[in-house]
């Protein structure tokens, strides 16, 4: 039987997370076999956590863990990490800002024996015209960089084997920002077996985003660097 580990960053997130946990803890309930939420507070300086840990009381497959504040990438890296320290079978990442919908995960549940990943294609997004601008340039960036085609480089709702997963997350160095970029671009670079589903994609249904415009140039700009080194390595 397959056990799955659900995945969530949580930074600031107290407007959102009881309804987040609601929806991924439903999925959980029609998985079984042990399957755990993990949702991982990134250092926040509101109540999210506080909220986490009166949520769990009453859903005993739901996790809550804490940790210093080092950002979306590295967060996704402990989680990853912890589930497969944890004895998960699969893995599947989404994040706590409401976006995504926890309906659509089962499509990709039942293809899982067939691919390495499944990743969710945000073909219709609701998040800003600026957003998808950013992902168009990833996408030309990750070609010029690593000449891979990658469709939806970043995107926070994937469906991931522990077997493949545990293999290459050995490539990602600690604490990397873009860490879901990166998979989706080892993932495609070694041929495994990936499928793109394509997902509604929200508006975030509360709070304030932690990333604007200008981190993401930062960001964009310190990977630029880091996809040379890290293409060095892959070859």
């Amino acid at each position: 039987m397959d056990k799955l580990f659900i995945i969530i960053p949580a930074y600031n997130e107290e407007e959102n997370i009881t309804k987040v946990i609601d929806g991924w803890y439903s999925v959980l309930q029609k998985i079984g076999n042990e399957s755990k939420l993990i949702i991982i507070n990134d250092g926040s300086t509101d109540n999210t956590y506080d909220i986490m840990l009166e949520y769990a009381k009453a859903k005993p497959a739901f996790h809550p863990l804490t940790k210093e504040n080092s950002g979306h990438g590295a967060t996704l890296l402990f989680g990853y990490n912890y589930a497969i320290e944890q004895g998960a079978d699969y893995i599947f990442q989404t994040d706590s800002d409401g976006q995504t919908l926890p309906e659509e995960f089962f499509a990709f549940w039942n293809l899982r024996e067939q691919y390495d990943m499944i990743i969710g294609h945000r073909n219709k997004r609701e998040d800003g015209t600026s957003r998808i601008f950013v992902t168009k340039v990833l996408k030309a960036v990750l070609w010029l960089c690593f000449h891979v085609s990658v469709i939806d480089a970043n995107t926070p709702f994937r469906l991931m084997k522990k077997e493949t997963l545990e293999l290459y997350i050995k490539k990602i160095p600690k604490d990397f920002n873009l860490s879901n970029v990166l998979i989706s671009v080892i993932y495609a670079k070694y041929n495994l077996k990936v499928k793109y589903l394509p997902i509604s994609f929200r508006s975030r249904q509360g709070g304030v985003n932690s990333i604007n415009l200008r981190k993401i140039f930062k960001i964009g700009k310190q990977a630029l660097s880091d996809f040379r080194d890290i293409n060095h390595s892959l070859k």
